[in-house]
């Protein structure tokens, strides 16, 4: 059997549709190896000056004469003797506190693992970052900017919550909502595109979040289907905050180069000064992937997508609303300045005809049945995890503090760069 295309391209077999599936099954597979995840940015390669109090805080203790050639050397000293972590390094958190379970994901600088508190017995998502591998790629103020945006979501639904932080010599550790619904990108691979409905629902509570954010003058910056989870209810929660910008006030613009290349805006690829709009654009991305299954100016060539999303006409196929037509427009106008948000940010998307049939209350107390039910059974029902992770065994490291660590000028970076990191919370909220 075969279908005949409009356009002079021959026929279409049934050996040339399969073909076409494994394209899109290899881009799918791409996309969630991360092999897109790659950060192409221009940053500063200048650490903060060194202040002489944090000196003086570090007290690091100089590393020993070297006596390699002695036949039995003495044991090194233990890591609380070599390296002070901070003054706000939590005593009340360790690696061996928890039962490390299983894999969940997957990142540049480490794993995401689902564990178990012993002594609480309550399920958390821990990610698990190796030091090194931070500041190898001079990533570590972004990491600290997760960790202060993680600090200020406690009161917003939709975006995953920090219960503590905590370090070793080699490794930090956030102990995080634990969330087994599943990637929005999961379910979207699965489906390859959602009902106007069910993808107006997910828009609105991705919208609620983004709005929390720039009201606290933070830009996520990286928004994608990959960041984006389902709870065991359905509903969204924004996770992944390595990217974001703290301290853009309304107007107030930055300019570093990151994101993800399939939802870069356009004033981001110019290398122009860009604002809270940038987040905009990011929900207008996803949005149209939400509704046609891929992103709105994709190409397998990297290039010839950013060409696309500077200068190629937006293209919508008539097979939505016309409310969901001008909310695309608005959101993916090239001119930020021009694009819906810029002149009263939240508020004009919340406004929108699309979302009229929205009860913004509702929805962010939760009251509004998602469109769709993940059906996990518990903490321990993994199916909406990549069975890539789920299978990959769990590193006995990921478990326990090193006993002992030689203190190198890398081990001493490592201190300095990460301190205060660690965060307990305050006593009260235990009772």
């Amino acid at each position: 059997m075969t279908v005949k295309t409009e356009a002079a391209r021959g026929t279409l077999t049934y050996s040339r549709m399969r073909g076409m599936v494994a394209i899109l099954i290899a881009f799918m597979k791409q996309r969630r190896m991360g092999l897109n995840d790659f950060i192409q940015k221009i940053a500063n390669n200048s650490y903060a000056c060194k202040h002489p109090e944090v000196q003086s805080i570090l007290k690091i203790s100089q590393p020993q004469e070297p006596e390699l050639m002695n036949a039995n050397p003495s044991p090194p000293p233990s890591p609380s003797q070599q390296i002070n972590l901070g003054p706000s390094s939590n005593p009340h958190a360790k690696p061996s506190d928890f039962h490390f379970l299983k894999v969940i994901g997957k990142g540049s600088f480490g794993k995401v693992l689902l564990a178990r508190h012993k002594a609480e017995e309550v399920f958390y998502a821990v990610k698990v970052l190796q030091k090194k591998a931070i500041l190898k790629k001079k990533e570590e103020k972004h990491i600290m900017s997760e960790r202060n945006v993680l600090l200020k979501n406690v009161k917003h639904p939709f975006l995953v919550g920090l219960h503590f932080s905590f370090q070793t010599a080699d490794k930090l550790y956030f102990v995080l909502d634990y969330i087994n619904g599943g990637e929005l990108f999961y379910h979207l691979q699965r489906e390859r595109c959602f009902l106007e409905p069910r993808a107006r629902f997910y828009a609105a509570e991705i919208a609620s979040a983004l709005g929390y954010l720039h009201s606290l003058n933070i830009v996520y910056r990286d928004l994608k289907p990959e960041n984006i989870l389902l709870d065991s209810q359905g509903h969204i929660v924004l996770t992944d905050f390595g990217l974001c910008k703290e301290n853009i006030e309304h107007n107030g613009t930055t300019s570093t180069f990151c994101g993800t290349p399939e939802y870069l805006a356009p004033e981001v690829l110019h290398k122009q000064p860009y604002d809270r709009t940038v987040d905009w654009w990011c929900l207008g991305a996803v949005l149209y992937e939400m509704l046609y299954g891929l992103p709105p100016f994709y190409s397998r060539n990297t290039a010839e997508m950013y060409d696309n999303i500077l200068n190629k006409p937006l293209q919508l196929k008539p097979n939505i609303t016309n409310s969901a037509r001008h909310l695309l427009e608005g959101l993916l106008q090239k001119d930020r300045t021009k694009r819906l948000g810029a002149k009263d940010d939240f508020m004009e998307i919340k406004n929108h005809v699309f979302f009229s049939l929205i009860n913004w209350d509702d929805l962010i107390n939760k009251k509004i049945t998602p469109p769709f039910n993940p059906n996990v059974s518990g903490p321990s029902d993994l199916r909406h995890f990549d069975p890539e992770f789920t299978e990959e065994p769990v590193p006995n490291s990921i478990g326990r503090s090193p006993d002992s660590i030689l203190v190198t000028p890398s081990v001493k970076e490592a201190a300095e760069a990460f301190l205060g990191f660690s965060y307990a919370p305050p006593m009260d909220s235990f009772l």
